[in-house]
């Protein structure tokens, strides 16, 4: 399997490759070269192996021979070994066709766990293969700094630090970062949004000199082994409701894109996925984008939902690549445009045909607290905020004819405490290898929206540790 850049001035990469640079040298993000496509029967073989035997069998297309299949799938076996439930991401059943898939089951109680601790793992296997080493630097909303700290702390050859927006996380979210004080692992605090951490780290990546320097890679979703990672988790629900002989639908509160973009990489590769449906909250251009074609920016706004507090979604550059049949100067124009004015334009043609798959839909605080009430009191489900705006859009989308859709449930309530509180009276409880998070002692910088003073903190993390 070979990668290329959706900006096309990028060298093919293999997966290793892909997995090591992360942002293409380009700006663009790497695709792959054709999509690896499995049959119904293909499908049915998969029934019954176990989550980590799945993911294994899923993801072994895109890793091509970069890793041998007995290797991926023994750091697959690793990788959700920890994990807090034996199914790793199990099916809840809210209504009669209705179901929420929880990805929380991970070390930081977050769906992003479910690709980051395999991530760890490649990225040991390669760069001991290699021998040498990587800086790691990544934004977050609020979960993906949590799980990849915890996926690469006190790894030999992986410096890594994790920029999140200051006092813009939940304090939970915060503190499973900040607490983590292993050598390798920085946290800043940028004062901005997280549109202007995710800037930064694009502006590092592309300050070649500075990204030699200091063997710069991602674990972002920019990364494709990320996407890769998340892929299993639509197959192992779909299998479970029927498929292949039956149709499924997700639906996914999004944020950055790349959580839905793995379901709709599922659909690529031959799964019977019927319908896609994106739930945001109030900074909701990607609800605008796929209900009339509006994908203009506007201001990031505060939400109960942090981790979706965003208005630049990096991954819909993938699917805009698509969407412009591959043509890699058309979507280097498109992304420029948009940087320029804060507006994309997209042929209403190309549109009407993602509209076919894709449906938008977006939830207020108000109505984010009504819906997380709402189930508790009909089913007695506890769903954080953002969960809970992906039931709702689940709800306002069904496609009917007896087709299943699963919503992510892609965090923990107690990662959102205080939100739960207030709508529904119950604070939920950490689970008890965190019960002293809150008495933990915190490490962390806060700096200005300035990338010099961003390079200058990573230069010294690495410094140290090469020293």
């Amino acid at each position: 399997m070979r990668y290329i850049s959706t900006r096309g001035h990028a060298p093919a990469r293999d997966f290793a490759g892909v997995l090591l640079s992360g942002l293409a040298e380009d700006g663009g993000l790497f695709m792959p070269e054709t999509w690896p496509h499995f049959s119904a029967a293909d499908w049915r073989a998969m029934r019954g192996l176990s989550y980590a035997d799945l993911a294994a069998r899923v993801m072994a297309p895109f890793v091509g021979e970069s890793i041998p299949f007995a290797k991926l799938s023994e750091i697959c076996r690793e990788a959700y070994a920890g994990f807090g439930h034996p199914a790793v991401a199990p099916l809840a059943q809210l209504e009669t066709h209705l179901f929420a898939q929880e990805l929380f089951h991970g070390p930081t109680l977050a769906f992003k766990d479910m690709a980051m601790q395999v991530l760890g793992r490649l990225f040991d296997h390669v760069l001991t293969e290699r021998n040498t080493r990587v800086t790691i630097v990544g934004a977050t909303s609020g979960d993906t700094g949590s799980a990849a700290i915890e996926a690469c702390a006190n790894r030999d050859r992986i410096d890594i630090v994790i920029l999140h927006p200051h006092e813009r996380t939940s304090m939970v979210q915060r503190r499973q970062m900040t607490t983590v004080l292993a050598p390798n692992v920085g946290n800043v605090a940028i004062e901005g949004t997280f549109d202007d951490c995710q800037d930064i780290v694009k502006a590092l990546f592309a300050d070649t000199a500075f990204r030699t320097e200091t063997g710069l890679s991602a674990v972002n979703s920019i990364n494709w082994a990320r996407i890769a990672a998340q892929i299993p988790y639509y197959v192992a629900a779909a299998l479970a409701l029927g498929a292949p002989d039956r149709e499924i639908a997700f639906s996914v509160p999004t944020g950055n894109f790349g959580n839905i973009l793995a379901a709709w990489a599922a659909r690529r590769m031959g799964l019977p996925v019927a319908r896609l449906i994106v739930g945001s909250n109030r900074n909701d251009i990607l609800a605008r984008f796929f209900e009339k074609n509006d994908m203009s920016m506007a201001p990031v706004e505060p939400s109960l939902s942090p981790s979706m507090d965003i208005q630049v979604s990096s991954n819909f550059e993938r699917l805009l690549f698509e969407l412009l049949e591959r043509d890699p100067v058309a979507t280097a124009a498109a992304m420029r445009g948009f940087r320029e004015t804060g507006r994309m334009t997209v042929p209403d043609a190309t549109w009407h045909r993602v509209r076919g798959v894709f449906h938008g839909f977006r939830l207020d605080d108000p109505g984010t607290a009504a819906e997380i009430r709402r189930l508790y009191e009909t089913s007695g489900y506890l769903a954080d905020p953002h969960t809970a705006i992906g039931i709702a859009a689940a709800r306002a989308h069904m496609p009917g004819h007896g087709v299943p859709v699963v919503a992510m449930a892609t965090a923990h309530p107690a990662k959102f405490p205080d939100a739960i509180e207030a709508a529904v009276g119950i604070r939920p409880a950490l689970p008890a290898r965190m019960a002293d998070l809150f008495e933990r002692p915190e490490r962390f910088v806060v700096l200005p929206n300035d990338l010099a003073a961003v390079q200058a903190n990573v230069r010294a993390l690495v410094g140290r540790n090469a020293g």
